[in-house]
């Protein structure tokens, strides 16, 4: 089913789920620009269109915005890369216009579990009542949650979970995603397709399910992964990377290449471009940040697999447990294959900006 589809019938949901529960529903309000406002506007509250039905209903808030009050603290694990620079700049802009009396502090984990685990705990030692964290690394920063949630702590796992028991995990599925971006391939490079993985930073739970998906989707298309090596989800390193593929595998020798995310995507592109190699070798990655689709219509990027921003989710599940609410386990957002045939009805409204 696609994006826009399960978009209609996820508003369709929330108008229903408005009218049974009144109007303190999210979909209803908004709290005024003014300071120290409590009135409301008409703009409120909303999941993204990558959000359907089901996560729409799971994401209903039954409390008024104006009535949504505490503290709250965002810890990312780098801000040096667009998801996490976007993300941690959306949070704290979308809380101030929807619930002005939610309080939040964000914090960059510099791409260090060291340091991200101990900003969590200077979090709640501040007294914050909800956590939404994206971990550098998901057994490294299982500590500092389970300290957070000792302490009384409600934690959302953003984007990236966490390997210890969290109140709720917000995301695609990143096997998923790599088991699209892997179908794709095969179908793409066919029997005798050679392909390299640039692969993003070791121990994060994406990069571990999207090298699992990449290689459950190629099963038995006859594609041979020649080669796979890290590059931190950064574009400088995928450019250096596969730079030194490039010298490693001659002409014939690769066919294609798949990265974890669009950011060493557009680092591998570049190398190929200089290289020369462009005719030969065809970019496949995940996300869909606005230049992998321009890349895609430019004939740079064969595809992309959407893995959208969870901002305005990570907002509103923080305002459910901040009013008590009880919440999923898990919120599911949806991945989908961007090529050629399709770009252009994501063109402005792409996974990583919406």
């Amino acid at each position: 089913m696609s994006v826009t589809k399960n978009r209609l019938k996820g508003l369709a949901v929330l108008l229903t789920l408005t009218a049974l529960v009144g109007s303190g529903i999210a979909g209803c309000t908004n709290a005024s620009s003014t300071p120290g406002s409590t009135s409301v506007a008409s703009d409120g509250p909303m999941p993204s269109i990558y959000c359907g039905d089901t996560c729409t209903k799971q994401l209903a808030l039954a409390a008024a915005p104006a009535d949504v009050k505490c503290d709250v603290g965002v810890s990312w694990s780098a801000t040096s890369f667009p998801y996490g620079a976007v993300s941690s700049q959306q949070i704290p802009d979308l809380a101030k216009k929807w619930f002005p009396g939610m309080s939040v502090t964000v914090t960059d984990g510099q791409g260090d579990a060291t340091i991200q685990s101990g900003q969590v705990d200077e979090m709640v030692a501040k007294g914050i009542k909800v956590l939404i964290i994206s971990p550098r690394d998901s057994d490294a920063l299982k500590g500092a949650v389970d300290r957070a949630v000792a302490a009384g702590v409600k934690v959302i796992a953003a984007d990236r979970n966490v390997n210890t028991t969290v109140d709720t995990y917000i995301g695609s599925d990143n096997v998923e995603a790599g088991v699209v971006s892997g179908k794709n391939i095969g179908s793409v490079l066919g029997k005798t397709g050679l392909l390299v993985e640039l692969a993003g930073s070791l121990g994060a739970s994406p990069t571990i399910a999207r090298g699992d998906g990449l290689r459950t989707g190629l099963t038995g298309s006859g594609v041979t992964i020649v080669d796979s090596q890290t590059a931190d989800y950064d574009q400088a390193k995928g450019l250096a990377v596969m730079q030194d593929l490039l010298q490693k595998y001659p002409s014939g020798a690769i066919n294609g290449v798949y990265t974890h995310n669009d950011q060493m995507a557009f680092g591998a592109i570049q190398a190929i471009k200089e290289a020369g190699r462009e005719s030969e070798i065809q970019v496949f990655s995940i996300d869909g940040e606005d230049k992998a689709l321009a890349d895609i219509q430019s004939g740079s990027m064969q595809s992309t697999v959407g893995y959208p921003l969870v901002t305005k989710e990570s907002v509103i599940a923080a305002a459910k447990l901040c009013s008590g609410e009880p919440i999923e386990k898990r919120i599911l957002l949806e991945s989908t294959l961007i090529d050629s045939k399709n770009v252009a009805d994501y063109v402005g409204k792409s996974p990583q900006t919406e």
